[in-house]
This record gives structure tokens, sequence and C-alpha cells, in this order.
């Protein structure tokens, strides 16, 4: 891992924000009103600058210093989910409490810089204890609450789609790390049932579970997205029907700018460049493990999967909604989806990655091997 890593990494982030910002000046052309046309635009590319001005001063940053920081920062997100709870400064939008209010800034979602916080915070323990990492209390107990209490906070906003993709990540920390299986089974079995709870105890949810099964036989209801999502993919074809040409998104389509933008991508671009998408989430995940799997360095190495993860998983996640193989679960699509929160602090832990990258030395290519051995080693 080296210069080359760096580059395909930057490439297939830029490529994925470049369709991001080209789709919503697209997706623009459907609101007629001047004041609304290029809004969303415009306030995308506010954010993309400061989302890059972020993962620059993160990548020239020591990302060692955050483990220095990472108690301050765990307090001040878990501040930060709680006031989603609170009147007048938590803000609800389709049954979900997954926003704040601030000064300035306007709504944030702080379950977004949660995902980097938990993985700071995990790498940091396991960083400190990790000849305890089989331990029940160290190595389990601790790290479970770490992951777990700000998780809880993002499930009971009814944010279900980013507590079930960043406990999946969380998870695969805790594996790699070494945690005992003798204690993560009873727990993804916990965290299941209650997962299904929660469902079973939500109408929306259910419906959207029922619904998934079949969505042209809900196509005015809650079925309406995943079937437009169909529709727009079977319009386009392999070579799409043209940039601005799309007529899925003129056909009241809920949500065609955020969580259901890759569909448009498939309408208007073709079958082709969402595949060309998928293949850039996978570089990201390949090169993502390869700067993990090459540091030395027991904090880098678990902050480097868990990012890695955090991006990837809620990638895999969109791309399973939209194309009906999964229920809808309301995820963004990380660089490309409208919104400032997740596309300001996805770069960042882009930026963190560059950092891992530029300040840890890379082991010998033969240590590779041990090091992935030693990583993957299963703990009974």
């Amino acid at each position: 891992m080296g210069k080359g890593a760096s580059i395909l990494l930057f490439l297939a982030v830029a490529a994925l924000v470049t369709v991001g910002v080209v789709m919503l000046a697209s997706a623009s052309a459907k609101w007629d009103s001047s004041d609304e046309q290029y809004s969303y635009l415009w306030k995308q590319l506010t954010w993309l600058g400061a989302g890059l001005v972020g993962m620059f001063a993160m990548s020239m940053t020591d990302y060692r210093l955050l483990k220095r920081f990472a108690p301050w920062m765990f307090a001040v997100t878990f501040v930060a989910l709680i006031l989603c709870y609170v009147p007048g400064i938590g803000a609800a939008s389709h049954g979900e409490s997954r926003w704040i209010n601030l000064p300035v800034i306007g709504r944030f979602q702080p379950s977004e810089p949660a995902k980097l916080v938990i993985m700071v915070s995990l790498a940091a323990w396991f960083a400190r204890y990790q000849a305890e990492i089989g331990s029940l209390w160290r190595g389990f107990v601790i790290p479970s609450l770490l992951l777990g209490v700000p998780l809880m906070l993002i499930l009971f906003e009814w944010d279900m789609g980013t507590a079930a993709g960043l406990g999946a990540a969380g998870l695969i920390v805790l594996f790699v790390t070494g945690t005992r299986w003798f204690y993560l089974l009873p727990t993804v079995a916990i965290g299941a049932a209650l997962f299904a709870f929660m469902v079973s105890q939500s109408p929306n949810r259910m419906n959207r579970l029922k619904v998934f099964q079949d969505p042209f036989a809900h196509m005015e209801g809650a079925g309406r997205q995943q079937a437009l999502a169909i529709e727009a993919f079977g319009n386009g074809g392999p070579t799409g029907v043209g940039l601005g040409n799309g007529v899925v998104k003129q056909m009241n389509f809920p949500e065609h700018h955020t969580d259901f933008i890759f569909p448009i991508v498939g309408e208007e671009l073709g079958v082709w460049v969402a595949m060309a998408m998928i293949l850039c989430f996978v570089v990201i995940m390949l090169v993502g493990m390869g700067i993990s799997l090459t540091t030395s360095d027991l904090f880098g190495r678990t902050l480097g999967i868990g990012i890695t993860c955090s991006i990837v998983i809620p990638a895999m996640m969109n791309i399973g909604v939209t194309t009906a193989s999964l229920p809808n679960t309301g995820l963004p699509l990380p660089f490309v989806s409208y919104g400032g929160s997740s596309l300001v602090f996805t770069l960042v832990m882009v930026g963190v990655l560059f950092s891992i990258l530029r300040q840890t030395t890379a082991v010998d290519p033969t240590e590779i091997p041990k090091i992935k051995e030693k990583i993957f080693e299963v703990k009974l």
C-alpha cells in the first residue's frame, strides 16, 4: 500500500461525488419554482467544499491524535444524540427523530459523526487494553457499551437503517479485533430479537416489510418508491435515456434526490454507470481493508477497518433497497445522495484513511499473512 492505494481511493471517491453532484443538478430540474430550482445543488456544493476541507485537514493530521480526544468526542456525540429527543431542538421527519436544529448550521444529523466517533472510541479502547481483548470485562462488556449506548439512542430515534448498518460495522470490528465468539453470538441474537420486536411494534416498518415482497401491488402506497425504482432501471437500460431526460423522477417519486438517487442514475446514465458506481465502493472496501492490514499499529488497524465498514455497509444497504432486494430502510447512498451531514463526515472518514496510510509505516509484505492470521484469530 502506498501512492497507488491513495490514488485509487481518491479516484473512487471523486467519481462517486461527481456523479452525485451531476445527478443533483439533473434532479433540480424537477422543481419549477425559481426559489427551489438548483437550491439543493448549491447547498450540496457548499457541503462538498466543507467536506473536502475536512478530508484534506484530516489527511494531513496524525490520526493517532484522535485516540487522545476519544473520550471527549464520545461525550459530545452522546449529548448530540440525546438532543434529538429534546422538544424544540430535535427535528422529526417521516416518523424519525434523527435531526437537531443548530444555529448557523441548520438541520444536523448526529448519527453521521457518531459513525466515526464510535470507531475511534472502539479503536482507542482496544489499543489501550490489547492484552485483555479476550477478557469478559475489557474485551467485551465495555466495548459493547461503547458501541451499544449510542446505537440504542440512534435506534430509538427510529433510525433503524443507520442503527443496523452501524451495528454490523461495530460487530465486525469486535470480531476482527479478537472478541470471543462465545460473547458475540448471544449479543447478535439479542440484537436481532430487539430489532424484530421494534419492527413488529411499528405499523410503518411492518408495512415496509410487507410491501417489499411485491412493491407493484402497493404502487399507490408504501411500495411506490421501490416500484418506481425498478421502473427507472428498466427504462434506462444499459446506456440510459440521457442526463436530464429521466421521466420517473417526474412521477411524484419520493426522495429521488436522497435515498433513491441510485435508480435515477440508472435511468439517465444507464446500468453501466450504476455498475461502475458499485465498482467504486468495491475499490473503497478493498483499499480501506488493504490500508488496515498493512498498518502495524492496532489503533490504526482497528480504526481503518471500522471506517471502511461504516462507509461500505450503508452503501450496500442503499443499493439493496433501491433495487428492491431489501426492505426500505431510509439510508442515503454515501458520497452521492443529497445531505450535508452524511457528505461532510463521510469525506472526513476518508481523510482518516488517508492519514493512516500516510502516518503509519507499512509493514514488510512478508508479514501481511501473519497480521491477517492475528486479526482474524477466533477466540472461543
